[in-house]
């Protein structure tokens, strides 16, 4: 940065944001730009930085000449640094401009690959393929900040709740749920696993703190490619002892809504540039016999143990602005881990539920099973080898109360929340089957 001293920078730079409300005349401020335009013998710059934007604007003969060359030289996305006057403008954005006394090219940019304009219509792929320069994009930057609002405040809402935040392992010895595809790791002499879940342990913890939640990534290895999809990402989950499906339930219904709630209070400059009108929810409860006789009437098809997308999307028009919780669900359609309905075995109803939100699927969860026998006949219907639950059963022979809980997925909630219509938009560097760079 030559003779710029960071140190110094530090203490006197002035955010963007703060130009607009402040009574200094004179800023010193950094950041990228945005756009460049040259009106005859004026030239503008559009600043930005991840508070806002500023219109800087040089007059040949009236502007130093060195710092007019720079202004009509300097390439989009370069990183800059400006000192200089502050104006009241009509014709400015946001009614104040920046005359420049100092401007300094930090990092100047190369021609870009993609459009990184608020109209770019370069395909996700190719955006995806250069995502850290996609990121520059106002769009992108403007879901990934509420994104970091949804995760905050869903920690916040539980560790005001005395939750533990718990750090589960994520290369494991075995499955965690059974039936899907794993990510096969060398792990010294041994075959490892990345993990799909962190549901074995965060009931281990549960049965011994009683509340545990975690924000963690899992990978899953299904060969699918869909617009919902990933085969990485971060889930959002809790366990809680002495609960069962439907005090669970509620608590999914509460954090729901006090993460949107806290969306709607510090996004709102973002909610408003994505055009995203959001509501805090609310909540219906149904049998997943209700919903399966709800869709039939509406000629909507729904699997024996499963809802189809298109019930999911149905829910929405029947219900909207509204998380739908299904819960009494076919057992067949849930992991081996989920209380049998009345704790027997061959039950056909489960202690399982989905929620279902802006058409989407959010979230199953439920009560688990914490009678050791119980758990190894279940393991053995769903035709998995008990050895490599050992430790998972071992768990419960020493006194595990009964304990529920669920996940969330973290890019397909935001994918949810905004309106997105592919999950990649919500995760900052996707992993899918085709997807291992940047």
């Amino acid at each position: 940065m030559g003779d710029l001293n960071l140190d110094k920078f530090d203490k006197k730079r002035n955010l963007i944001r703060s130009v607009f409300s402040n009574k200094k005349k004179e800023v010193e401020i950094a950041g990228w730009v945005s756009n460049t335009r040259a009106l005859g013998k004026i030239r503008f710059i559009l600043l930005k930085d991840f508070s806002g934007e500023i219109q800087i604007t040089a007059i040949k003969g009236k502007t130093d000449k060195k710092v007019f060359e720079v202004m009509d030289k300097v390439t989009r996305e370069s990183v800059v640094y400006v000192r200089g006057s502050v104006k009241d403008s009509k014709q400015a954005p946001g009614g104040k401009e920046v005359i420049p006394n100092e401007i300094k090219v930090i990092a100047g940019a190369e021609k870009l690959p993609i459009d990184v304009s608020d109209f770019s219509k370069t395909d996700i792929s190719k955006r995806l393929d250069y995502r850290f320069l996609d990121l520059h994009r106002k769009k992108i930057q403007a879901i990934f900040k509420i994104q970091s609002t949804v995760s905050m405040a869903f920690r916040e809402y539980f560790v005001d709740q005395d939750f533990i935040e718990m750090q589960p392992p994520l290369v494991i010895g075995s499955s965690s749920e059974g039936g899907t595809e794993l990510f096969e790791a060398k792990y010294f002499e041994k075959k490892a696993y990345l993990a799909q879940s962190p549901q074995l342990y965060k009931q281990m913890v549960a049965c011994s703190m009683e509340k545990a939640m975690t924000i963690a990534p899992v990978w899953r290895a299904e060969k699918h490619n869909t617009v919902r999809h990933l085969n990485e990402c971060r889930q959002m989950d809790i366990e809680v002892a002495f609960a069962n499906t439907m005090i669970v339930m509620k608590k999914l219904e509460e954090v729901v809504k006090y993460v949107v709630k806290k969306v709607l209070e510090k996004n709102k400059p973002e909610l408003d540039f994505l055009e995203i009108k959001l509501k805090i929810p609310k909540a219906k409860y149904m049998t997943f016999a209700e919903a399966s006789s709800l869709m039939k009437k509406k000629k909507v098809h729904v699997g024996e143990d499963d809802l189809t997308g298109e019930a999911e999307k149905k829910l929405d028009e029947l219900f909207p602005d509204t998380i739908v919780f299904v819960y009494d669900w076919p057992l067949s359609g849930k992991p081996f881990y989920i209380m049998p309905k009345d704790e027997k075995v061959n039950a056909k109803l489960s202690e399982g539920f989905d929620a279902v939100y802006k058409g989407m699927e959010i979230s199953s969860g439920g009560q688990r099973i914490h009678l050791p026998d119980l758990l190894i006949s279940r393991l053995k219907a769903k035709k998995l080898n008990i050895k490599n639950f050992k430790a998972y059963i071992d768990s419960f022979r020493f006194g595990a109360p009964p304990h529920a809980g669920w996940s969330i997925g973290l890019e397909r909630f935001t994918q949810v929340l905004l309106s997105l219509k592919n999950v990649r938009e919500a995760c900052m560097f996707p992993r899918d089957r085709d997807r291992l760079v940047p």
